[in-house]
């Protein structure tokens, strides 16, 4: 395959100690080549691969001195793109390193799409699909977990279970030709069926297994939207500043302080949270604090797990009531605030309301309880489940769609052997569930889903 030599930004816009501007393509080397002036004066063609130059950048046209820099020369096919890689390490202040993007771009360079340097790696045969979609998971891990299943998806952990259960259902199918185009047997129609039951008995207990992990999995990739809610004054925006651990949210004794969602993401437990905090749920004549109050409902609706914080001196409130309400069915922990002041709440009312949720006390202005809600909320979805290391979680919604697809052709190959249905037709079933199997390595992907997934990306990657 041949491509225009690209190149992009690869560090983030901003003051740093260092920039890096990648090119990647046939003229790569040749180009940084042409603007590059080290102290041997040696040609960067003539350079080993996968070593490291300083020098300085020179504009062609004006002989002026662009930058001092560390050049990286990277030769095909053992690079990240399989083509040729230069990599310029330049002082990364913005000006700086538009000048040198700029320098490149000037010798014929085209600025790469989001995504585009991964997706050669894809199109080159470096990596699969799934290992592509990795590279950004690993970029957006808010969490150690995160991290590492991303990790073991972009080393082909998940690719190699795809690909096996794959070669199962084809080796499968092969055989079934064979029963049929050379019958040894007069209960060669049996033999295929036993066969395919078999096979498929297999492929689905494998797929089973991959999605059970896609709850834990997708958690770890995307967080948990979480909802705090309750009355004005409970404590809501100090539960927030306890898990974030900083003052995110103003907090005084007056009622409707918090007056819009307040955003943060955070680290309990290996699990990431994207933690709102609400406006009180409350009926308001304030104009402002409604809105909030309207915008707090409208995110309870889209929450993950709702943290419902109550007050210890204060007895229930028909409010309290309705809130329960609204969050039946829901993951739900309810939190029992400011236990240093005398009690007023009703246990035993709280018992009735609460009777199949979780229930923590807490003390947040002395710090008591926080460490007991972090484990209440890593065990209402972990479950203690997450610490095997060798497992293979599913996180990609993607995925896990493109899974459950493939299980029902392969439960409905199940069901059409046991109905007697001929052959062939349960090869359909067979040949389907190996095709959506290989989409999620793209081996069967329509090109504008690659464009789609790879538009994605941040710029440089």
């Amino acid at each position: 395959m041949e491509y225009d030599t690209i190149t992009a930004i690869s560090t983030p816009m901003g003051e740093g100690a260092i920039a890096i501007v990648r090119i990647s393509g046939d003229e790569a080397i040749s180009m940084a080549d042409r603007i590059f002036k080290g102290p041997t004066g040696k040609s960067l063609k003539e350079v080993h691969s996968h070593t490291i130059h300083y020098g300085h950048l020179i504009d062609p046209k004006t002989s002026e001195l662009v930058e001092e820099v560390m050049v990286s020369i990277m030769k095909g096919p053992k690079t990240f793109t399989r083509e040729d890689v230069v990599e310029i390490n330049c002082h990364g202040g913005m000006v700086s390193v538009n000048r040198v993007l700029q320098l490149i771009l000037s010798q014929g360079a085209r600025l790469a799409e989001p995504g585009e340097f991964t997706k050669r790696a894809f199109l080159n045969g470096r990596i699969d699909l799934s290992q592509a979609e990795a590279v950004m998971d690993l970029i957006r891990a808010k969490t150690d977990r995160a991290m590492n299943v991303a990790l073991g998806q972009m080393e082909g952990r998940l690719s190699k279970l795809i690909r096996k259960l794959r070669q199962e259902i084809l080796e499968t199918l092969a055989q079934v030709e064979v029963n049929i185009d050379y019958p040894e047997y007069d209960d060669v129609e049996e033999m295929t069926h036993r066969l395919f039951m078999e096979k498929a008995k297999f492929v689905q207990k494998e797929i089973n297994m991959l999605l059970q992990t896609s709850q834990q999995g997708k958690i770890l990739r995307e967080g948990l939207s979480t909802v705090i809610i309750g009355r004005p004054n409970v404590g809501k925006s100090s539960l927030l500043n306890s898990l974030v651990h900083e003052n995110k949210a103003i907090v005084t004794d007056i009622p409707g302080t918090t007056r819009d969602v307040i955003e943060e993401y955070v680290n309990v437990r290996g699990v990431p949270l994207k933690l709102v905090d609400t406006a009180g749920i409350r009926e308001t004549e304030d104009i402002v604090e409604r809105i909030g109050v309207e915008r707090s409902r409208a995110v309870l609706k889209e929450a993950d797990l709702i943290l419902l914080v109550l007050n210890y001196s204060d007895e229930l409130t028909l409010e309290d009531e309705n809130l329960f309400k609204a969050v039946k069915g829901m993951d739900v922990i309810v939190i029992v605030n400011k236990t240093d002041l005398p009690r007023k709440i009703d246990m035993e009312r709280l018992g009735v309301l609460s009777e199949t949720l979780r229930v923590v006390t807490t003390s947040l202005l002395e710090d008591k309880g926080v460490d007991e809600l972090e484990e209440a909320i890593a065990a209402l979805f972990f479950e203690g489940n997450l610490e095997a290391g060798d497992m293979t979680y599913v996180s990609n919604s993607r995925h896990i769609a493109l899974l459950g697809q493939a299980l029902q052709a392969i439960e409905d190959a199940i069901s059409a052997i046991e109905s007697g249905t001929p052959v062939d037709l349960v090869q359909i079933d067979f040949t389907r569930a190996w095709e959506l199997l290989g989409e999620i390595i793209g081996d069967s992907v329509h090109e504008s889903l690659i464009d789609q997934l790879f538009s994605q990306f941040c710029l440089g990657k």
